[in-house]
């Protein structure tokens, strides 16, 4: 006799959990989705039509979700705005929302769909999990009501938020998170009154969320790895890439190696908005990422990751990231300073003049010392060492200090600066460095073709970024990124009146 659908289920799901305890690894994917978007209108559509065009990114996600299990994934993340896009006022965005509950109501929409009113997203989401006995990450909206005894009330009597949901492989909800960091961009949503710092534990480690921002912000990232202890970050984010610096797969690399976690990164995709790079990022490295800035296709990436990283044999040692940069007297370079524009960001250059050389190159607190040898410098490349100690953003300020070893768009120095993705220099070796002010500091090494580098440099414990041998590709940049949250700004909207 053939077991029952639900017995077979319970018995996937228990050799599931029982695979995922007797190792010390596990699978994972993420997705980068190209969006299907609704039509830009300031009407908002029917409910109907919103489901509709939920359900064929839904079908797409599926699609991936179902191919991640069937080669052995346990959990899978997709990209923020993968249900819905972002052409959004307010008012438009309302009929894509759904009420999320507190998962500690545990719920599975899969099989009570009715039981919190009409959730046709979460009810297909937790499907998905289910049926595939896979965690599923994914972004949506969640509608809250409130009334003027609410002093925070919205005019039109609700909160919208920009929402990640985690369904376990039953198809339970046992993750709801809330974005507390919005980008400028994002005034359909309102943020919470206070930071959320959500975990959810696993047969195979303790995982936190946050949503695209929130990544460069004290709260909650920082609070999430250091002060909570995760293992492993889940990232639904839609990134702008923002070359030299700042494209996904460089910053979000070098963000898991500096907070020595695994990070989990699902980018949306369209090449119009410069918006690529996904990957499986891990204190060590990448273990796998995704760029493609020419086709419009989405991408499925799996790679087996530690469960509990800070347990391994290969976990990198604590590092002191000024000591190095602190001991040492100033090497030459300074004299010839001079200013050049990253974006907004006004930065101190020094030019690399000869073929090998020692340079040191300042900024307000911050000095960042080069030690190089190019091996075949090509005659029509610049490059720099160059520092940033100050306020970034916009409407959104925080505070980087920066050191980098940067190639200029062309032989003009006032191109320094400028967005660059290929080269021809390569080098026999760097060791870049800088009195940082903060522990938080993110170091990546980017090559020509917005290629990373794993395997080919190391952090030494007193804050060296160095190259183990020659680089095997023409280099773009080899930066360090510091974060001095204590120094950012007071966040504009959550402090005016």
């Amino acid at each position: 006799m053939l077991p029952s659908q639900p017995l077979l289920h319970a018995a996937v799901f228990a050799l599931t959990v029982l695979q995922a305890l007797a190792s010390d690894t596990f699978i994972a994917a993420v997705y980068e989705h190209a969006v299907i978007l609704p039509d830009a209108t300031d009407e908002p559509v029917s409910p109907d039509d919103a489901l509709a065009l939920m359900n064929k990114n839904m079908d797409v996600l599926e699609g991936a979700i179902k191919e991640a299990a069937q080669q052995g994934a346990h959990i899978i993340v997709t990209p923020e705005d993968g249900i819905y896009g972002w052409r959004f006022t307010r008012e438009t965005l309302y009929p894509y929302l759904e009420d999320i509950p507190d998962p500690v109501v545990n719920w599975i929409p899969c099989t009570d769909p009715a039981r919190y009113g009409p959730a046709p997203v979460q009810e297909r989401l937790s499907c998905m999990a289910r049926n595939n006995s896979i965690y599923v990450v994914a972004n949506i909206g969640d509608k809250k009501p409130c009334n003027s005894s609410d002093p925070s009330c919205p005019s039109d009597g609700r909160y919208q938020y920009n929402t990640d949901v985690v369904f376990d492989p039953e198809g339970k909800l046992v993750a709801r998170y809330h974005k507390y960091n919005l980008f400028r961009r994002e005034t359909q949503f309102n943020y919470p009154k206070e930071p959320e710092a959500v975990t959810f534990e696993t047969p195979f480690g303790k995982f936190g969320i946050f949503t695209c921002f929130d990544i460069l912000f004290r709260e909650p990232a920082v609070v999430l790895v250091s002060e909570l202890q995760v293992d492993s970050m889940l990232f639904p984010t839609a990134w702008m890439n923002v070359l030299p610096f700042l494209t996904a797969v460089e910053f979000h690399s070098a963000w898991a190696m500096g907070m020595g976690v695994n990070l989990l990164s699902a980018n949306t995709h369209n090449v119009s908005l410069a918006m690529t790079g996904d990957g499986l990022f891990t204190p060590e490295g990448p273990a796998a990422y995704h760029y493609d800035s020419a086709t419009e296709e989405g991408c499925l990436l799996l790679a087996e990751l530690s469960a509990r990283p800070r347990l391994s044999p290969t976990y990198p040692p604590a590092v002191n990231w000024s000591s190095f940069a602190t001991s040492i007297k100033k090497f030459p370079g300074q004299k010839d300073a001079f200013s050049g524009a990253v974006r907004r960001d006004i930065f101190t250059f020094s030019e690399l003049r000869n073929k090998a050389g020692n340079y040191t190159v300042c900024q307000g607190d911050l000095c960042c010392h080069l030690v190089y040898r190019m091996a075949n410098k090509s005659t029509d490349e610049v490059y720099v060492l160059g520092a940033f100690d100050g306020l970034h953003g916009s409407l959104i300020k925080y505070h980087w200090q920066i050191c980098t070893l940067l190639k200029c768009k062309s032989t003009d120095l006032n191109t320094c600066g400028q967005p660059v993705e290929t080269a021809q220099t390569k080098f026999e070796m760097f060791s870049l460095s800088g009195t940082f002010g903060t522990n938080y500091v993110f170091p990546e090494v980017l090559y020509s073709g917005v290629q990373l580098a794993p395997g080919e440099f190391e952090v030494l414990r007193d804050g060296r970024l160095k190259s183990k041998h020659g680089t095997l590709k023409p280099l773009v940049t080899a930066t360090l990124f510091g974060r001095l949250y204590e120094k950012d700004l007071p966040h504009p909207l959550r402090t005016s009146p």
